[in-house]
This record gives structure tokens, C-alpha cells and sequence, in this order.
């Protein structure tokens, strides 16, 4: 018996990896968070398969699912929305997973602050303007945000941010970035990545919150904030013709 803990991908079932399609397809359990991955993920689950959604279960009753799939001698395809390693809420299950005594897996899928800068066509560091992403969120009644890591100390590095669950405090959010970022940074909404609903918002930090509802915005928002996001500037050296390297000679 062996769980799978599952990077489902951003919310697109063809976003999933071949890998964790594979699985999905083989066991006879599978666990999903109904409230952040999308139903038609499921559709790679056999029909036989026992198909439950946690949306609602604490991690206790959680912990006995996995205990009765022991007992069974049958394993579990646990799936996670975006990334396990990125918010994924897995290292408690793990943590009683070892005490249990249940070995598991962990099968990578697309974080959805890669996602937001596909779907805006963008590439999230550029040579000369940001070589540097941070991946923060916003303070939650479900995770504090540990000493040395609040947005504003963040924010005084002025490079790309993505901010995750950043919609349910999106004032206070933008407010603290203008104490930091020019008025003129680009940035960029983009809610229920790569779900049917989708939808992005593109602008500036002096004049986001001018031009969108807030409340709008509050669930399953990322805010992606830097220069890279303009289409100006940022060119690499990697494929200019006088630059060599292991692979090519540059000319003259």
C-alpha cells in the first residue's frame, strides 16, 4: 500500500502530468480537495474507483481513510491542487503518514504561479529587470506569517512577486506594495487559473484598485506584481550571435 500524493495542476485536467494521470488511472482510492481541484481531473479515475472529496473532512477523519486503506492493502491517490510542495498542506499528512508507518509518493504537477505566466503569455524574470521570483501569499486565519517574511520586507527587494490567495486582502495588499514598488509596476489579477471561469485583469498598482471591484476578486486569486510583465526591455545574450558557449561558437 503506498499514497500518492498528486500535483493536479492549476485547474485544466490536461495540465496534470503523464505520471499522475498513470496513477490516477491504477488506484482503487482516490482523495481530492473538491473545494480547489476541478472535477474534471477525476476523469482519469477508473470507473471503479472510490472517489472521495475532504472539502469537508478535518485531518483526522482524513488519517483513517488512509488507515482503513492499510488495512486493505490498497493505495491512495491523493490530489492536491497546483503543486504539493507550494501550499500544499502535505507535510501534516506525511508527518502522520511516517507514525502510521505508510509509505508514500510525491508526484510534482504546475504550480499556478507558472500557470498565471502562461496565460499572460509573460516570462517571470527578465536579464536586467528581475532574475528573482518570490512566491508569498497573504495572512490567513489558517497560516500566519512567520517573522522576517512579512509583505512589506518582501516587497523592499522590488522584484517579481507572486502572490498567492492575495483577493480576500487585495487593498491592504496594494497599498503596502505602492510603499515600495513605483505607482507605475505592472501587475496583474488572475483568478480560477485555467478553469472554465477564468479571468485576468491587467494594470498597474497606482491604478488597480481604481478599476476593478474588489469584492470581485476575493477567492482563488493570484497577483502577479514587476516590470517583467511589460513588454519592454529584458533581452538575454543567450541567443545573440557573438555569444558562445559549450554548445556554439558566437562570431565576431
Amino acid at each position: 500500500m503506498i499514497v500518492y500524493f498528486i500535483g493536479a495542476g492549476p485547474g485544466a485536467k490536461d495540465l496534470i502530468t503523464v505520471r499522475g494521470a498513470k496513477i490516477l488511472a491504477e488506484v482503487p482510492i482516490v482523495l481530492y480537495a473538491g473545494s480547489l481541484v476541478a472535477e474534471s481531473v477525476l476523469d482519469y479515475c477508473q470507473d471503479s474507483a472510490d472517489v472521495v472529496n475532504t472539502a469537508k473532512l478535518d485531518l483526522d477523519q482524513q488519517m483513517q481513510l488512509y488507515q482503513k486503506a492499510k488495512e486493505a492493502d490498497q493505495s491512495i491517490a491523493r490530489v492536491h491542487s497546483g503543486d504539493p510542495a507550494i501550499y500544499g498542506a502535505v507535510a501534516e499528512q506525511m508527518k502522520r503518514l511516517d507514525e502510521m508507518e505508510i509509505e508514500y509518493e510525491v508526484v510534482p504537477g504546475v504550480s499556478t504561479f507558472s500557470s498565471c505566466a502562461a496565460s499572460l503569455k509573460k516570462e517571470l524574470t527578465k536579464p536586467g529587470i528581475a532574475q528573482t521570483i518570490i512566491l508569498t501569499r497573504t495572512e490567513g486565519r489558517a497560516s500566519s506569517m512567520p517573522e522576517g517574511e512579512s509583505l512589506a520586507e518582501l516587497a523592499s527587494h522590488q522584484t517579481t512577486m507572486a502572490i498567492f490567495l492575495s483577493g480576500a486582502r487585495l487593498p491592504e495588499t496594494v497599498n503596502t506594495l505602492l510603499e515600495h514598488y513605483p505607482a507605475s509596476t505592472a501587475v496583474a489579477l488572475i483568478q480560477k487559473n485555467e478553469w472554465p471561469e477564468e479571468r485576468r485583469h491587467v494594470s498597474t498598482l497606482e491604478n488597480l484598485l481604481g478599476e476593478i471591484e474588489t469584492k470581485d476578486w476575493r477567492l482563488s486569486t493570484m497577483l502577479l506584481v514587476g516590470d517583467v510583465l511589460c513588454d519592454e526591455g529584458g533581452d538575454s545574450r543567450l541567443y545573440s550571435p557573438d555569444y558562445s558557449h559549450h554548445f556554439r561558437k558566437g562570431g565576431a
